[in-house]
């Protein structure tokens, strides 16, 4: 979402017309934490995000800053919780997890349309594809382990001296989860084509409604979306600067996060964007997981296939969600096609039925 190398450049254009903003109004209610903004401010859009508009601000001094905001339209219910992003990072800026510095929060729609928020400018690279491109292959696995040991650091944050006691319920986090995510799945078909074949997810939450309660309890800060293309990177070093995209955030399971982290290694080769990221110089699931595992102190994970079928499961209903947004026009980006996103959630659904059938 921020600047990134030019090998690993974002795509910024003009606010899409579903997506502008008045810049002027913008600046006027910045200026009190911001004075520079009330001289003037160029807004741009960030492209590839499919969830919250996010914005480049430029003052007309040149100084730089990043806007989130919730999309217009009719939204799913506690979905694109810009809130919660602010709350979290703002929660966690003393800690030893790399995040931006809050600048402003705005819970009033009525000065650019929606909630927001505005946070510092990170120099460094967003590097999108979980296979590393193009970041050189003799530095990837130092990447991946700088991915698992700041994933580490977060759940080892205590979300009480932090001010997060009430950020979220802990126990029994994947039965609430996956109930919750059930809902928002049943909430995007009204947006798509009747004939969608719903049989796989239906079949997966089921298996997890059964598996779920079985699982012990544990409690953290999860991020809820932890992947390398929801981090800045340094910009010439293989290492995380900064996480980003914390909508999804909550108090929860910690391995929630690890599986989702793990989930390229278990989707089909044959979707758009998916890898063999051993092949691309990446270390194995099992080194990610028994990394994890050093940094936390732990001898193993034994409900670990539980956890990649509810990864896969939430992702599926994200990317369900997705679609609907893009049937209904709402999405951060210009090409996303409601037929392909359904396909893919069906295809992701579809592997976690194969891990909860080998487990």
């Amino acid at each position: 979402m921020n600047q990134k190398t030019e090998s690993a450049a974002p795509e910024i254009v003009e606010p899409l017309p579903a997506h502008r903003i008045d810049a002027e109004a913008l600046g006027a209610w910045l200026s009190h934490c911001l004075p520079e903004a009330a001289n003037g401010l160029t807004v741009r859009q960030f492209q590839g995000g499919m969830s919250n508009p996010t914005y480049l601000l430029t003052t007309a001094t040149g100084k730089r800053f990043v806007l989130r905001k919730k999309p217009p339209g009719k939204l799913l219910p506690k979905a694109h919780a810009v809130d919660r992003e602010h709350r979290v990072m703002q929660a966690l800026a003393d800690t030893s997890v790399p995040v931006p510095r809050m600048l402003a929060y705005c819970d009033d729609p009525g000065v650019i349309g929606a909630e927001f928020f505005v946070m510092d400018y990170v120099e460094g690279r967003i590097i999108p594809s979980p296979a590393m491109e193009p970041v050189p292959r003799t530095e990837r696995p130092a990447l991946a382990y700088s991915l698992v040991d700041t994933l580490a650091r977060l759940h080892g944050v205590d979300w009480r001296a932090v001010g997060l006691e009430d950020f979220g319920r802990p126990e029994n986090y994947l039965e609430r989860q996956t109930r919750r995510w059930s809902a928002q799945y049943e909430g995007a078909k009204e947006a798509l084509p009747s004939d969608f074949d719903y049989s796989g997810m239906d079949s997966l939450r089921d298996w997890l409604m059964e598996h779920a309660p079985q699982v012990a309890d544990e409690s953290a800060i999860v991020h809820g979306d932890y992947r390398l293309g929801n981090t800045i990177v340094h910009p010439t070093e293989p290492r995380v600067i900064a996480v980003l995209d914390w909508e999804l955030s909550t108090l929860g399971h910690p391995i929630a996060d690890l599986a989702y982290l793990c989930l390229q290694y278990r989707l089909p080769r044959d979707l758009p964007g998916v890898r063999d990221l051993v092949e691309a110089g990446l270390p194995s699931e099992q080194e990610i997981v028994a990394r994890y595992c050093e940094r936390t102190g732990r001898s193993g994970i034994p409900e670990w296939p539980v956890f990649l079928a509810f990864a896969c499961f939430r992702s599926a209903a994200i990317i369900q969600g997705v679609a609907a947004r893009a049937a209904a026009g709402n999405v951060s980006s210009a090409s996303a096609d409601p037929v392909a996103y359904g396909e893919r959630a069906r295809r992701v659904a579809q592997t976690g039925m194969e891990i909860a059938c080998g487990a």
